[in-house]
């Protein structure tokens, strides 16, 4: 069995192919945002964010825009 690379970073943390980072938030709204960046998904190129908001809604968007919940899948 093969060991997964972990270590705490200055802003999150790298799990195996993962780089997790805390990107921004809002106190005020309570809304934060995070990052996952592997080789396929950069920083600055079309890292993956993922918001979430105060109430726990959560939206994830590349450089393309918002990924969408099929229509027809359920919650």
């Amino acid at each position: 069995m093969s060991v997964i690379h972990y270590a705490k970073t200055n802003w999150g943390f790298d799990w195996g192919a993962a780089k997790i980072e805390r990107c921004c938030s809002n106190l005020k709204k309570g809304w934060v945002v995070l990052t996952v960046q592997t080789q396929k998904h950069q920083m600055g190129k079309n890292e993956i964010q993922i918001y979430v908001t105060k109430s726990g809604k959560v939206r994830i968007s590349d450089r393309t825009g918002e990924w969408k919940k099929p229509k027809d899948s359920k919650p």
